[in-house]
């Protein structure tokens, strides 16, 4: 028999190591997907981080912490869209190859930058720049390669094509007005954003502040980059790769190094981390094997601990997830795939929830356009699209403020192509739309129609509820169409009968059914002071103004409720400035306020904004009519709600508008 041979010391040693090796340390238990990320972030708050004061240079790829209202117009006053001559429309009507108009030069050249000084006065034309601002009493430009120069005499140009008002003006407010909501918190900021930001002047914005993510590699085995790799060493890839994983999702990574797979090390640097951080991700160490210590070390860091460790997944099986406190804390997989595999799955998502970002996006999708969109031939076009859903299908719907707007690329999802031989998009066409940004998803609430400062209190007020909403701003009567042809939920509208002189009651069909808004007082505007308006009533003041050569009016565009109601108070008569026809009450403002008109129709709070004189003349009804076929769906109850809501209706009383009694 054999006597047994002693064991010395450092071989005692080596045979525990062995066992505790060959011992496998169980998962706490092996869950699936979704439970795994219903437990992990029930334990967390997912809402925005806290807001931070960042300049305009710093604001790119940031999200928006608080809605941002527009302090000026853009642009800040009518201007030309091409270099050519101011004009009034009339003065060209009939001209023609064999019957050219002839217009005399003002002794005026209106570059960018110059305030005119003189008013263009029938049969006359001011010379105005790209840019340049329109002056008093022209309504319309047209371009100098439509003229001719008559080189006898006095200063002449000859004109073979006629003007319609508002030719080639671009109006005051007509891309951004004075007091709408800009920018909705929550819109991550690009290029686009940046230069509407920029049109306010704007140098700095309240984002949400990104969080801060600690990244600590574990292994024995790890090189740091730029190192000489050791004998069994491999290169710290992941820790690098989840450095750029977390910058690409919206936070800000801090890298913590390598650390060695010792329990006490670990302990500390994770304890560190979590005193600078918003989020702690671990690489490996989360298995069954020798070394593996990291899952051990964050089970003791605090409650409420490790929610996870183990999930049904190929790659991805050893994920640990953890809280400690209110900080999340993951441990991925070592092996490369396996770790950004899983932090797609389950912490990119947080770490985009806690940035304030939305979830990732698809990048195209085919919708039908349902407008004809038309194009110029010999050149290839890209059209701006809105993505809405339809019963039929998604419809790109055609967003276009013109080459000079900064918010077009805001409001549009994608772009589809159309063909340089083709001169138009026909109504109905199926078209690719090549998505823009993060968009994919359709909005749940189409709203199209007539825009009010008000709208955004209940739009606000639906996105608090989770509802998304797109506004897109085409008149009363596009409101109408769009809701007839099923393209919106809501279409907002003020239109009366000239027959009853009721409002919006004769737009309903079986189709659309009426919900009351609010009232909003409707009256002269004019500049305080001015002795032909001071003191009057507003059918005086009208009918003293319609009679006054020098009392220059603003007027509004065909198709609006304003313009209606314009038409009804003058009888018939056509006063100085009528062709004159922006599309907003803004630009009616800014025309007055600014010298360029004498007075005009419009709601009193722009009145107020703009500290113009008003005169009353009648309530306006706001109100919404709701596609009857869409009224089941869950944001449209919500908007419906919420328009009832006391604190909306507060906001929207705070606006100087008057809510329907409920």
């Amino acid at each position: 028999m054999m006597s047994e041979r002693p064991v010395d010391e450092p071989q005692r040693d080596l045979v525990s190591l062995v066992r505790a090796a060959a011992r496998q340390d169980q998962f706490l238990d092996v869950v699936s997907a979704e439970e795994a990320r219903a437990r992990f972030e029930s334990r967390l708050d997912l809402s925005p981080l806290a807001a931070e004061t960042v300049s305009l240079a710093d604001a790119l790829t940031r999200v928006l912490a608080r809605d941002v209202v527009a302090p000026v117009d853009a642009p800040p006053f009518d201007r030309s869209n091409v270099d050519g001559f101011a004009l009034r429309a009339a003065d060209t009507i009939g001209a023609n190859q064999a019957s050219p108009k002839i217009l005399r030069l003002n002794a005026e050249v209106i570059a960018c930058g110059d305030n005119p000084a003189l008013e263009v006065a029938p049969g006359s034309a001011t010379t105005v720049a790209t840019g340049g601002v329109i002056p008093r009493g022209a309504d319309a430009v047209v371009m100098v390669e439509q003229t001719e120069l008559i080189g006898e005499g006095e200063p002449r140009v000859e004109l073979t094509r006629a003007a319609a008002p508002g030719q080639f003006i671009s109006y005051a407010g007509s891309d951004i007005a004075r007091g709408e909501t800009l920018l909705r918190r929550g819109v991550r900021i690009g290029s686009r954003e940046i230069g509407m930001l920029a049109a306010c002047g704007l140098s700095h914005v309240d984002v949400v502040r990104r969080p801060k993510v600690a990244v600590l590699s574990t292994g024995d085995e790890l090189v740091a980059l730029g190192h000489e790799l050791k004998p069994a060493g491999i290169y710290d890839s992941n820790g690098a790769i989840l450095a750029a994983a977390i910058a690409e999702a919206g936070g800000v990574a801090l890298p913590m190094g390598a650390i060695p797979d010792d329990a006490p090390a670990l302990d500390k640097a994770v304890r560190a981390a979590l005193a600078q951080s918003d989020m702690v991700v671990l690489s490996a160490g989360t298995s069954k094997g020798a070394g593996d210590v990291s899952h051990a070390v964050v089970s003791k860091l605090g409650a409420p601990g490790v929610l996870v460790h183990g999930v049904a997944l190929k790659p991805g099986k050893p994920l640990c997830l953890a809280v400690v406190g209110r900080t999340p804390v993951a441990v991925l997989p070592g092996f490369p795939t396996s770790a950004i595999f899983t932090f797609h799955a389950f912490i990119a998502p947080v770490i985009r929830a806690l940035a304030g970002l939305p979830p990732e996006a698809a990048r195209t999708m085919e919708a039908r356009v349902p407008v004809r969109v038309a194009s110029e031939l010999g050149r290839k076009e890209f059209v701006l699209v809105s993505l809405i859903d339809t019963e039929s299908g998604p419809v790109a719907f055609p967003t276009g403020k013109g080459s000079g707007s900064v918010t077009s690329f805001s409001q549009a999802d994608g772009f589809i192509e159309i063909d340089a031989l083709a001169t138009s998009l026909d109504a109905g066409s199926a078209a690719q739309v090549t998505l823009i940004g993060s968009a994919a998803k359709a909005p749940d609430l189409v709203i199209m129609g007539s825009h009010d400062v008000a709208l955004d209190v209940v739009v606000g007020a639906l996105a608090k509820r989770g509802f998304s909403a797109r506004t897109l701003a085409v008149g009363s009567l596009g409101g109408v169409a769009a809701a007839s042809r099923g393209e919106c939920d809501i279409a907002p509208v003020h239109l009366i009968d000239p027959v009853s002189g009721a409002y919006n009651k004769h737009l309903v069909t079986p189709a659309l059914s009426l919900v009351r808004g609010w009232q909003r007082m409707q009256g002269v505007v004019f500049r305080e002071g001015d002795a032909r308006f001071e003191g009057k009533s507003a059918v005086e003041a009208i009918t003293a103004a319609s009679a006054d050569a020098s009392a220059l009016m603003v007027n509004r565009n065909a198709g609006a409720g304003t313009r209606v109601l314009i038409d009804t108070l003058l009888k018939g008569a056509r006063p100085p400035g009528y062709a004159n026809q922006p599309k907003s009450h803004n630009a009616v403002a800014a025309a007055i306020a600014q010298g360029r008109a004498d007075w005009g129709i419009a709601i009193e709070p722009v009145a107020k904004l703009y500290g113009l004189g008003f005169l009353p003349v009648a309530p306006e009804h706001y109100d919404f009519l709701v596609a009857e076929s869409r009224r089941g769906r869950p944001a449209v109850r919500a908007f419906l709600d919420v328009l009832r809501d006391e604190p909306t209706r507060a906001g929207i009383l705070a606006l100087g508008m008057a809510p329907a009694d409920v």
